[in-house]
């Protein structure tokens, strides 16, 4: 495993907010504080000489590392509470920032209805309280009352917290669903971060979702924001393509920011974040002939149907399968679902990562060169969750790709952290 090696120095004349390097055969960043100091960190083993590096190289290399990064020593510690927290997207974006910002990481209580998902952080971020419970019943009080008994008690155990993030379920904002679009009860968790801005007094808060939740019909996101606002929070909100923060793949979402110190915005996140477009490529070409020896590297077994469509798109040369190759429905077009039975191709994005991407009826799922569907290690890696994370614990296929799918890539959650922290 790689030591640590995080010694805060003086900036060299015009070095931006990150700059990367090789040294001793590891790629480091150099961190920019806001006073003007530096902090440096080990992101992953380098075979290449000491010198400069770019952001596409040392990120490739800690995307694909498989060494858990060496965390800091310093006393000051970042305190997070991650709700709808899933397998921890957020919280491996807030780990590395942590580290980046020469501080331990200190993961106080996830907490997520789905129980495989619960295993999965409480293995990767063994500190942390993990509690498979349903959010809303943890905080039950109504926004604006006194706290109650259950309450006053999650304030105890966790004070002082920095960043409290969270993803409310997204399914009820969804425009592809058609039976209960922008009116579904659970559309109303979003509220649950303000009850838990009550109880936690975080100095922080990320909220994402998809853009979907705009439209809701009870306008479930201005009264979150109105509501964090009546607390004195400083509030943002907009939508964030994560492609442009370097995430390889077209993924849209709707980002709220609340801080009790720091003024930031969503626009000037993207702004200092920027990356130059990353490919599917980029993200994935090192797996294409990948042994499928472990669950997340096994390809999906596909039904006949499906495995004739995909020879249809290799022997064709096409990444769209024509309509006539489709099933019955779409076979007399008049559809918008362009997309879904296609092909991704090595010089673009992927176009975003749902939790069908084993299936070739559920996106653009088929692998650029091999007669497949993506596996769960590459949709991860698309993702941008490293290969250090581990999915040792789950033992089935439909777990791996709910909890993937459903992750935030780490990248949002990093530059959000930055932003408040540095």
């Amino acid at each position: 495993m790689l030591e640590p090696a995080l010694k805060r120095r003086r900036p060299q004349a015009g070095s931006g907010l990150e700059r990367f390097r090789t040294r001793n055969g590891a790629f480091e960043r150099v961190l920019t504080h806001s006073d003007g100091a530096t902090s440096t960190s080990l992101l992953a083993r380098a075979p290449i000489p000491n010198g400069p590096a770019t952001a596409d190289d040392a990120e490739r290399a800690w995307l694909r590392s498989t060494a858990t990064p060496p965390q800091s020593s310093a006393r000051d510690s970042v305190r997070v509470v991650d709700l709808f927290a899933g397998c921890g997207g957020l919280s491996i974006g807030l780990a590395e920032a942590a580290r980046a910002l020469d501080r331990p990481f200190e993961p106080l209580l996830a907490v997520d209805l789905d129980a495989i998902a619960t295993r999965t952080y409480a293995a990767n971020f063994p500190t942390a309280a993990a509690l498979c419970h349903d959010v809303a019943a943890l905080l039950p009080g109504r926004i604006g009352t006194r706290l109650a008994p259950a309450e006053r008690l999650l304030a105890k155990q966790y004070p002082d917290v920095d960043v409290l993030v969270g993803g409310p379920p997204c399914q009820g904002h969804s425009d592809f669903n058609n039976r209960t679009r922008h009116s579904d009860d659970k559309n109303e968790l979003y509220q649950t971060m303000v009850r838990a801005a009550e109880v936690l007094a975080p100095q922080h808060i990320l909220i994402e979702n998809v853009p979907g939740a705009l439209n809701d019909r009870r306008a479930v996101v201005q009264r979150t924001a109105d509501a964090l606002d009546h607390l004195g929070y400083q509030v943002d909100m907009g939508i964030v393509d994560l492609s442009h923060l370097g995430v390889p793949q077209t993924r849209r979402r709707l980002v709220m920011l609340a801080s009790l110190t720091r003024s930031v915005t969503t626009a000037e996140v993207v702004d200092r974040h920027r990356r130059d477009t990353r490919t599917v490529g980029w993200a994935i070409q090192d797996l294409e002939t990948q042994s499928g020896a472990t669950l997340v590297d096994a390809p999906a077994r596909s039904a006949p149907a499906t495995r004739q469509r995909i020879d249809y798109l290799f022997e064709h040369g096409q990444f769209d399968l024509p309509d006539s190759q489709r099933p019955a429905c779409h076979a007399g077009g008049g559809h918008s679902y362009k997309s879904i039975y296609g092909r991704l191709a090595w010089d673009r994005p992927a176009q975003t990562v749902t939790t069908g991407f084993y299936s070739m009826c559920m996106g653009r799922n088929v692998h650029p060169s091999q007669r497949r569907t993506l596996t769960a290690h590459e949709a991860a890696r698309l993702q941008y969750i490293p290969d250090w994370f581990s999915f040792d614990g789950v033992t089935h296929r439909t777990a791996l790709a709910r909890m993937i799918g459903n992750a935030v890539p780490s990248r949002l959650s990093y530059a959000v952290a930055l932003e408040w922290l540095r």
